[in-house]
Parts: C-alpha cells; sequence; structure tokens
C-alpha cells in the first residue's frame, strides 16, 4: 500500500507523541485504527459491489446469448416442421391427382387385397 519503512514509522511515532501528548495518544491510536478498519471495510465493499456488477454483466451476456441460441433453434425447428408439413400436403395433392386420373379414365382403383380363408373342396380333390 504505503511503501513506508520502520524508521519512519517511528519518526512518525515521536512526533505524534510529542505533538498530542501521552495522554491522549492511546485514544487517538484507537480513533485512527477505528478509522483505518471502517476505510478496509469501506474499500472492500466499494470492490465487492464492483466484482458483482462485473459479473451480473456477464451473466446478462450470457443470458441473452442463450436467447438467441434458443431462437435461432426455435426458427430452425419451425423451419423444418413448416417442410414437412409441405412435403405432406405435396404427397397427398399427388395421391389426389393419382386418384382423380384414374377415375377420369375409367380405370379400376385397386382394392386392397385380404387375406381369404381357403376351403378344402373334397371334389377337386
Amino acid at each position: 500500500m504505503f511503501d513506508i519503512s520502520f524508521m519512519e514509522l517511528l519518526v512518525i511515532s515521536l512526533v505524534a507523541l510529542i505533538v498530542i501528548g501521552p495522554e491522549r495518544l492511546p485514544i487517538v491510536a484507537k480513533t485512527l485504527g477505528n478509522l483505518y478498519g471502517r476505510c478496509r471495510s469501506f474499500v472492500y465493499s466499494v470492490r465487492t459491489d464492483i466484482h458483482n456488477e462485473i459479473r451480473m454483466e456477464e451473466l446478462k451476456e450470457m443470458q441473452s446469448s442463450i436467447e438467441e441460441t434458443v431462437h435461432s433453434v426455435e426458427q430452425s425447428a419451425q423451419h423444418n416442421i413448416n417442410q414437412i408439413k409441405a412435403g405432406l400436403t405435396d404427397d397427398s395433392s399427388m395421391v389426389e391427382e393419382n386418384l382423380s386420373s384414374r377415375t377420369s379414365t375409367n380405370q379400376p382403383v385397386a382394392k386392397p387385397q385380404t387375406a381369404t380363408s381357403t376351403k378344402h373342396d373334397p371334389s377337386n380333390g
């Protein structure tokens, strides 16, 4: 913090002892200690607040990035769903066209074959 050597502290203490006097020096030292402690806690508090604000900004940026990613995934999924729906619509219209072309040319529409049971005819052997 400050570059004060032991000798400088000793000189400051002697001057304080002479100026303040031996009776009031402990009270002044206690007051200075309390002020120093308050200053340290204030600086620590400010540093913590700044760190928290920076962290909040990082989290907001991360949230906006995630929201953009989610939005792009939603758009991509919706685009793919629309393509699939369009493909299904095209397939159903092709089936309808085939059916309508067969009925217009009077071609018989093939019926699905079902499994029939075969009976044993004793006359056929």
